[in-house]
């Protein structure tokens, strides 16, 4: 199994293509496993990691999040700024608490669902795919936010369709650097790299 320090000295040998900034997108499915591959990462390189999910405006943003991505963290570091954006708080369902900064690293990753969006792909230095099975994507989905009922699950649903949709129209993972087994997660320093890209849903993107 590769490592992580070994990814991290790969990435930080590609180019730059947002301004100064190696952008790495870590993108896959919800309960995937990719906070746990971003954070692994980011420890190996030493570079910060912006979550997608502290920029969605509650659960109908989506997809339609990234013009606020683009304003508050992407335009910054391509001009070599330092970026600025405050977290999406979901217990009070507003944006709020201390400023997050991210000062135009070596690298920046970006870790969430469509992180690795068309949109974007021309200024990734890399990208990086992590699925798993869906029964296991939907437990830990559950255990993640700690909630069962029925307003939760038909949220969860919806968004799991959206995001099929959107992988398949896109061909995320056959555009991916490097795809990923998030059902291994937690094995220490390591992860599991897959061939061949997931049929998403159903047929070869």
């Amino acid at each position: 199994m590769p490592d992580f320090t070994d990814l991290a000295a790969r990435i930080l040998a590609t180019e730059p293509r947002l301004g100064p900034v190696r952008l790495v997108a870590v993108d896959g499915p919800s309960g995937a496993g990719k906070s746990w591959f971003a954070g692994k990462l980011a420890k190996a390189a030493d570079v910060p990691v912006v979550h997608t999910d502290d920029l969605l405006d509650g659960w109908d943003d989506q997809f339609s999040f990234w013009a606020r991505l683009e304003e508050q963290v992407l335009e910054p570091l391509r001009d070599g700024r330092t970026a600025t954006y405050r977290r999406y708080l979901w217990h009070r369902q507003a944006f709020g608490g201390p400023a997050v900064t991210v000062a135009p690293a070596v690298a920046v990753l970006l870790e969430g669902v469509t992180s690795a969006r068309r949109a974007i792909r021309p200024e990734l230095s890399f990208s990086v795919f992590v699925t798993a099975p869906p029964d296991l994507r939907w437990r830990r989905a559950l255990a993640r936010d700690g909630r069962n009922d029925v307003a939760f699950r038909a949220y969860l649903e919806r968004w799991r369709a959206a995001e099929d949709e959107h992988f398949a129209a896109e061909a995320t993972a056959a555009h991916a650097d490097l795809l990923v087994d998030g059902a291994a997660e937690g094995s220490g320093d390591r992860y599991e790299a897959m061939r061949q890209p997931p049929h998403w849903p159903r047929s070869a993107v």
